[in-house]
């Protein structure tokens, strides 16, 4: 690795919660740059998806504001306006269009520069970086509307991302996720400090054929663990639960509010809009919520944290690409440029999310909730269980497609429920390792 590379100056380091996108914000305008000018020098037709929702906004005076005032809020200096190499940035909403027309036919790529990934699973996101973190921006990625047309547009994507030209990138050349540096970090990532395997080894595929037997972007991005390799925690103990998501800990909060103000700094859980105001939240008044991220190498299946019957199970419609307003966007008060990523807490209460209520089979867990919230290019938050089925620990209930991802345990109030890791670890805590055990009142 170029020592250059590991020594990043103040200025281009970046925080980004669960490395959806690059720590060095010049390999983020190096990948927009490159983006845009392919595309200017490229011109095609728009896919009718976006001429719809071009449409839309030049159909609705409100709108068209927003978009326009979106894009003029953007400081007009750097880094806002060109990359560190002078090359400019989109700039308006007919720029927008023609970048996601690119998109919409593209996987996510590998970026060897920075030897792990760079703005996988989220290029529309690494997009919109800047133009979301504005008033405007706050305000049109909550809109009804434009959140229904964005659905539209990720739709369209996926259904690519499930075709076999998205496997493209599954090649070994430097720029596809098994070149040298891909590979080798998508086996670090699952060995999880604690073991030394192959991928091949870890994950069902065949490293024999081409792309590794994967079919497409989506088959690959939801690949499976094989038998053995992430065993159940203490299988017949049901006070023991089990890590639904291979993930690192976000936070753990206590005596959980009915409604909060969720949109603060502070990202206060708020139960009634984290569970899509759904009849059972005022169950879970007082009780504790245990959120972690899924980073962007990892396994995205989840798993039932207990034994138990689904009691309810579905998919609450949401925001895609809405930043919490934590700090002004002005010529003199930057963006926060981990944008969505570090609003965990907020998008748990405003993302399209799946909430999967589960009685456990122990009396000392009782009703308790999963939520699995997908983030930015996630449209897909998929659901394998039923209601009224009946799961054991460990066994699948669903999975992310595509993209980034958080997800959270709730527990009643009166549920003794303690050992969460905390945050910071190096490595994700393994799906289905023991994540914290309930103490049965006797």
């Amino acid at each position: 690795m170029d020592p250059a590379e590991t020594h990043l100056p103040d200025e281009h380091q970046r925080s980004r919660t669960g490395k959806w996108l690059p720590q060095d914000h010049r390999v983020h305008h190096e990948w927009l740059a490159g983006t845009i000018k392919q595309v200017d020098e490229n011109p095609k037709e728009l896919h009718p998806v976006l001429e719809q929702f071009r449409d839309l906004v030049e159909g609705d005076t409100r709108l068209y504001l927003l978009f326009t005032s979106m894009f003029q809020q953007i400081p007009k200096k750097k880094p806002y306006t060109k990359d560190p190499g002078g090359l400019r940035q989109m700039r308006d909403f007919e720029h927008m269009l023609q970048l996601l027309n690119h998109l919409l036919t593209n996987a996510p790529s590998w970026n060897d520069k920075s030897h792990r990934v760079g703005l996988v699973g989220l290029p529309i996101n690494a997009m919109l970086d800047w133009p979301m973190g504005t008033h405007s921006g706050f305000a049109l990625f909550l809109d009804p509307k434009v959140n229904g047309m964005i659905k539209k547009v990720l739709n369209v994507w996926g259904e690519f991302l499930c075709s076999p030209a998205s496997a493209d990138v599954l090649g070994t050349e430097s720029s596809c996720w098994f070149g040298e540096t891909g590979s080798k970090d998508l086996t670090s990532v699952a060995n999880v400090g604690e073991s030394s395997h192959k991928f091949e080894d870890m994950f069902v595929c065949d490293p024999k054929a081409k792309h590794y037997g994967f079919k497409s972007w989506d088959h690959f991005f939801t690949r499976t663990f094989r038998e053995g390799i992430r065993p159940v925690a203490s299988p017949n103990d049901p006070n023991v639960i089990a890590n639904a998501c291979e993930s690192s800990p976000f936070r753990t909060s206590h005596r959980v509010k009915l409604r909060d103000s969720f949109w603060v700094k502070s990202q206060p859980y708020s139960l009634l809009d984290l569970l899509g105001l759904d009849e059972l939240a005022p169950q879970f008044v007082g009780g504790t919520i245990y959120q972690a991220f899924l980073s962007a190498l990892s396994y995205h299946r989840w798993h039932s944290p207990v034994g138990g019957k689904i009691v309810k199970a579905f998919v609450c419609d949401g925001t895609y690409y809405s930043e919490p307003p934590f700090e002004d966007f002005t010529e003199s008060h930057g963006a926060d440029e981990a944008g969505e990523a570090t609003g965990q807490g907020y998008i748990t209460a405003t993302a399209t999310r799946a909430i999967i209520f589960i009685e456990a089979d122990s009396p000392a867990i009782g009703l308790m909730a999963f939520i699995g919230v997908g983030m930015a290019e996630v449209s897909t938050c998929d659901i394998t269980v039923e209601e009224g089925q009946h799961v054991e620990k460990g066994e699948q209930i669903g999975m992310f497609h595509f993209g980034g991802s958080t997800h959270c345990l709730l527990f009643k109030k009166g549920v003794d429920v303690q050992g969460f890791p905390k945050p910071g670890r190096e490595h994700n805590v393994p799906v289905r390792s023991q994540l914290a055990v309930v103490k049965s009142s006797k």
